[in-house]
């Protein structure tokens, strides 16, 4: 685990958007949040703005050993081998409960959690918990996930019918945000650059940042629900199959 202090301009002022935010992200041994593994952890802790405009970070990553082999394809998006997480990494259920701990202390003091593709993360921390036998974020919440913050739900709600991808990448691109050099897929760079996409998004659309605290996980699930129906109502209309899970923060069954 280590820790490095940076500082970040804010954006809108007088709301929930404006801290103490935490940001969350994994990256792992692939793209099933139900079967694959934690490989590396970030949380990006930023506080309210300060009298200079500057708002502080504390940013602390963690590297595990998942107990599993790392698939190429995976390594070459995250840079983390088999041979390295096992030399490097610390085991994963040490990894798990450092974070779920974490993501438990800022939810119990009404702290936003800001991941992007939020369901992906989370999906995977609570299937990992129970995996190794710990108690998941829920149940040591003792209820249901929140408050949680996806920018990828946010941005298909404000910017419906934007046409394009919708990666991190692209939001990126399109909200004005620099990634840190080294670029994205290390959990770090992606969670620093998932809270400016926030804060360049909340400036872009005022009202993000006035919804009610209370009010941020009912709309958020709303906005989600009517994009996937609508999606699951295009892949019927290609004659695919509509698979698209309508449930956020966390898919039916979980």
């Amino acid at each position: 685990m280590s820790e490095q202090p940076v500082s970040n301009p804010a954006t809108a002022p007088d709301s929930w958007a404006d801290g103490p935010l935490l940001g969350f992200d994994t990256e792992t041994t692939g793209v099933s949040p139900t079967t694959d593994r934690l490989v590396t952890a970030a949380l990006v802790a930023r506080g309210p703005r300060g009298a200079d405009g500057a708002r502080p970070q504390r940013i602390t990553t963690w590297l595990a050993d998942p107990g599993v082999e790392i698939p190429d394809s995976a390594s070459a998006v995250h840079g983390i081998s088999t041979a390295r997480a096992r030399a490097e990494g610390r085991p994963v259920d040490q990894v798990l409960e450092e974070v779920a701990a974490a993501l438990t202390q800022a939810m119990s003091a009404g702290t936003p959690v800001v991941a992007y593709n939020a369901a992906y993360d989370l999906a995977l921390l609570e299937t990992e918990l129970v995996r190794h036998g710990l108690p998941t974020v829920r149940q040591r919440l003792g209820r249901e996930l929140g408050p949680v913050v996806d920018p990828l739900v946010i941005d298909r709600r404000v910017n419906r019918y934007r046409k394009g991808k919708r990666r991190l990448t692209d939001l990126c691109a399109f909200y004005g945000v620099d990634p840190q050099a080294g670029g994205l897929h290390t959990a770090e760079v992606d969670v620093v650059a998932t809270l400016d996409v926030l804060d360049a998004m909340a400036c872009a659309h005022p009202e993000i940042a006035r919804i009610p605290r209370t009010e941020l996980m009912s709309w958020q699930a709303a906005a989600h629900r009517d994009w996937a129906v609508s999606f699951n109502e295009f892949l019927r209309r290609r004659g695919r199959t509509p698979d698209v899970n309508t449930s956020w923060p966390l898919p039916d069954g979980m």
